[in-house]
């Protein structure tokens, strides 16, 4: 267990982020931050007041400035604009910069010895802006996209060969947007390649769907986006940390020459442990799955050189 984990933005995946961080006993203290007036605070209150009938002991703060924050060893950032039916991630780019950076100076005064979680969007993008403002080790800034990708992707599968979610293995690839690679020749079921159990047709309608899945609740919701999904990913991937297990998780990840891939973040399969993102593995790739990663590669590098730009005119 931690001492203190801090979540920033306190709406539908900040708030539910925090409460599965205290059910699962992962820090001592969960520190929740928001700008809105008495949001965090009541909704901190709320939670900890769940404690005796869940039978958590963590405590649980909710404040509007960032001194809640002071010494926390993990941040997740979930602060920003969410997104709106016909909206893609990359629409958020410029109004979630200058969110992403203000909340990423306030870490770096309270929280400097802390590693960041990044899930705010365009998720691979905003990453970058964490790098840059807090001047942090690249392997204590990560992105959670592939985990959540992957989540969807084994749900689909699930439903669709009529399985346990347990017994479904996938992962996905490349940026957290449209272009994402679910690798087909990587997902087996009890360790049966996907190909041999279901048709070509099913599995590419599942590979769209995935690739759709965050777009589907948008459309269904109207008003925001998807929270229970993504903070059950958050908190996979904190608990990896904490606990240091070293499990193999895609997460958006900081390549410098892995995968033909320099100075960029972007989703492979890493080891995660108490010093985050402890090695990304590079598996081999068909020459068609590398073209695919390359069309997901160029879609973050566009989107990263937009933003360049952006900081650059500030």
């Amino acid at each position: 267990m931690l001492k203190k984990i801090a979540v920033i933005g306190a709406g539908n995946v900040g708030a539910t982020t925090a409460q599965r961080l205290a059910e699962a006993e992962l820090a001592k203290t969960i520190a929740l931050i928001d700008v809105v007036d008495g949001v965090p605070q009541g909704k901190a209150l709320d939670m900890l007041e769940a404690g005796p009938v869940y039978g958590y002991d963590s405590q649980i703060l909710g404040s509007n400035t960032y001194e809640i924050a002071q010494d926390a060893e993990i941040v997740v950032i979930t602060a920003g604009m969410p997104r709106k039916p016909g909206m893609s991630r990359d629409d958020l780019l410029d109004v979630n910069r200058k969110i992403m950076t203000d909340v990423c100076q306030n870490i770096k005064k309270v929280a400097p010895n802390s590693l960041i979680i990044v899930v705010s969007n365009p998720l691979d993008a905003m990453c970058h802006v964490a790098l840059e403002v807090t001047g942090f080790p690249s392997n204590r800034v990560i992105g959670m996209a592939g985990v959540l990708d992957t989540a969807r992707f084994r749900t689909f599968i699930a439903e669709a060969a009529d399985v346990s979610v347990e017994q479904v293995n996938a992962f996905v690839l490349g940026g957290h947007g449209d272009t994402m690679v679910p690798l087909v020749r990587y997902t087996t079921i009890a360790g049966i390649p996907i190909t041999d159990l279901l048709p070509a047709d099913k599995i590419a309608a599942m590979v769209q769907r995935a690739r759709d899945g965050g777009a589907e609740i948008v459309k269904y919701l109207k008003t925001g986006s998807a929270f229970y999904a993504p903070s059950a990913s958050v908190v996979e991937m904190i608990e990896s940390i904490v606990k240091d297990k070293k499990k193999i998780l895609p997460c958006a990840a900081y390549l410098t020459g892995q995968y033909g891939v320099n100075n960029l973040y972007v989703g492979v399969p890493v080891k995660l442990g108490a010093n985050g993102v402890e090695q990304i593995l590079e598996i081999k790739l068909t020459a068609e799955e590398r073209e695919q990663l390359q069309i997901s590669v160029d879609d973050v590098a566009a989107n990263v050189a937009n933003l360049k730009k952006a900081m650059a005119a500030v």
